[in-house]
């Protein structure tokens, strides 16, 4: 267990020279530790398990994190339970870190995900300077990550939404922390399918709509719901592109593979009445390594397109 901890420190090297401060250190499979994960927000390390049988390694992995790192706590979380204190002291309600430069407030308590989504970090570094001057829609927004990276790019205005009322606060927390007036913005609670087929229907134009929806699935059974619907969001998505706009489009979703994704998008294209021609194809970034004998591991889809006439 700390040979698989020390691999996954030294693995993450590439992240720490830069100005990041909060990254996902162990990635289960992918750094050979099944079912554990742990994040790292500054000086403080949160794992999580995803099956009781691993519950006994948790203290080994506990002992070989502050090993490696001058830590002031860590913490566990389980699915549905109640955060629970490994060693050190408890994280702070008010706890903010650095991403390429971007400050983010952390919950490690309450928040879902702890309320940062590592895996999406270059994407939305990726995707920030293609927004500057542009008109912006960030679908699924949460926090806010991808509207403030855009907003920071020099976008104007952003428009973000999520149906959490707790999400968008936190958004417009975040814009103020990094300098930025909420008022210069706008942030919608509301479903974000509904939002954008009335978009869509009312004619609203963006120049880049980001949509980067939780999983629609949560088993193989399920797998055809979240197809169509990837389908129709992204079918209302390129509606709301001014054509020879961008659409940056992600999925989560394990059970759904990248052709498939792919597949999805050219469907939805075709209803839109749209061309949809691909110039960013990726994943997820080096803090979310995937074994070789363990595909499954790449769950991540994103993808850059320019939205086009039919002829």
């Amino acid at each position: 267990v700390a040979d698989r901890v020390a691999e996954a420190w030294e693995g993450r090297e590439s992240l720490r020279a830069g100005a990041t401060t909060a990254y996902r250190w162990v990635y289960g499979e992918g750094d050979g530790l099944p079912a554990i994960v742990v994040d790292l927000y500054s000086r403080y390390a949160v794992v999580r398990t995803y099956v009781e049988s691993v519950e006994a390694l948790v203290p080994w992995v506990a002992d070989a994190l502050h090993a490696h790192t001058r830590l002031d706590g860590i913490v566990l979380r389980r699915p549905g339970g109640e955060p629970e204190p490994l060693w050190g002291r408890p994280p702070p309600a008010d706890l903010v870190v650095e991403e390429h430069g971007h400050l983010f407030r952390a919950d490690l308590v309450a928040g879902q995900k702890t309320g940062l989504f590592f895996d999406q970090r270059e994407n939305r570094r990726f995707l920030a300077p293609w927004c500057e001057g542009r008109r912006v829609l960030d679908a699924f927004c949460y926090t806010g990550a991808f509207g403030l990276y855009a907003a920071r790019a020099g976008a104007g205005p952003v428009t973000l939404c999520d149906q959490a009322e707790a999400a968008i606060e936190a958004a417009r927390a975040n814009f103020r922390l990094n300098g930025l007036d909420p008022a210069d913005h706008t942030f919608v609670v509301d479903d974000c399918f509904a939002l954008l087929e009335r978009y869509a229907a009312d004619g609203k134009r963006f120049d880049v709509v980001i949509v980067d929806p939780p999983s629609l699935a949560r088993d193989r059974a399920s797998r055809r719901a979240a197809e169509r619907a990837y389908v129709r969001l992204n079918r209302d998505a390129i509606r709301c592109v001014e054509v020879g706009g961008l659409l940056a489009s992600a999925s989560c979703t394990s059970q759904v593979s990248p052709s498939t994704f792919r597949e999805a998008l050219a469907e939805a294209a075709r209803q839109a009445g749209r061309r949809l021609l691909l110039i960013h194809d990726a994943g997820q970034p080096v803090d979310h390594p995937v074994a070789a004998h363990f595909p499954e591991g790449r769950y991540l889809k994103f993808v850059l397109a320019r939205v086009l006439p039919l002829v």
